[in-house]
């Protein structure tokens, strides 16, 4: 079997090899239109179609990691990348890649017809070709996933982790959900952030929307306190529920040395009395005013 001339064969057909290929995904019924529009479905395909041929050019069917499919693997990361970040699916991906196979193999048949054991050789090359860029399609894939995973937490935990200024010299941080390492860490320095920004001198940390304070959320809690400290302000911890008592006086973790309180309400009228600022109620009904 002579690698150069199918090679010939096929970059000799391309003009219908992507016709058809196109045809093939415009009909398919999971064909993502709502994602990706046609025009640039067939920008792609084309510029994938060119970089392959020009690839297989020399004969070579097998090693996709040699440097003749350099520029084939940079458009198929590429494609990859932005179809992870466009919302389409593993599958939809790899779909895309294996839905050249027919094309392919449509102009085999037509020219060996009359040769079934050289269609088939033919055939099975092509398959394995195809398979192997597949796979290193999905391993682009993956990581193009995983970095919009990773994007979108780090934007969520920003999010989840505002730092409101309450009045002047008073900060509060409403921490909603888990709270583990990585999180206490995007915790700590918007805080501190936010202290130096503001010149605060009180920080109430409200833990009311966490769901559960073990020993390590406890360990994160205090070690946040303690960089709020270095930074000349005094922390104080609200959303101390019953259950949350309860497992603190469990677990043995000693915050004696840390101001607690069962509501934000409570611990910011503490934060006021630290400030010597009282609330006075004025004449008029639900009114008041902070008087130092």
């Amino acid at each position: 079997m002579n690698n150069n001339s199918t090679a010939q064969l096929l970059l000799k057909n391309k003009k219908n090899i992507l016709v058809n290929w196109m045809q093939n995904q415009l009909e398919d019924a999971t064909l993502r239109d709502d994602l990706i529009s046609n025009e640039e479905l067939s920008t792609q395909s084309g510029e994938l179609l060119d970089s392959l041929l020009e690839a297989i050019g020399g004969g070579n069917f097998e090693n996709i990691y040699s440097s003749e499919y350099e520029q084939t693997l940079d458009i198929l990361g590429d494609i990859s990348i932005t179809r992870a970040r466009q919302g389409f699916s593993p599958r939809e991906t790899n779909l895309y890649v294996l839905s050249l196979k027919q094309a392919l193999t449509d102009v085999l048949e037509h020219e060996y017809t009359n040769d079934p054991a050289r269609l088939y050789q033919e055939v099975i090359m092509i398959n394995k070709l195809l398979d192997n860029l597949s796979l290193a399609t999905f391993e682009t894939y993956l990581k193009g996933r995983e970095e919009v995973i990773l994007r979108q937490t780090d934007e969520l935990n920003e999010i989840s982790t505002p730092v409101i200024r309450v009045w002047d010299g008073i900060l509060a941080l409403p921490i909603i959900g888990t709270l583990d390492s990585s999180r206490t860490q995007i915790v700590m320095e918007n805080l501190l952030q936010e202290i130096v920004n503001t010149g605060s001198s009180i920080a109430i940390l409200d833990i009311s929307g966490v769901p559960a304070v073990d020993s390590l959320v406890a360990q994160h809690l205090i070690k946040t306190v303690s960089a709020t400290r270095l930074m000349g302000a005094e922390c104080i911890i609200s959303g101390i529920r019953a259950e949350i008592a309860q497992t603190i006086v469990h677990l043995g973790i000693d915050l004696s040395n840390i101001r607690t309180k069962s509501t934000l309400a409570s611990a910011l009228q503490i934060a006021f009395e630290m400030l010597n600022l009282q609330v006075k109620k004025t004449g008029q009904l639900g009114s008041g005013k902070l008087i130092r």
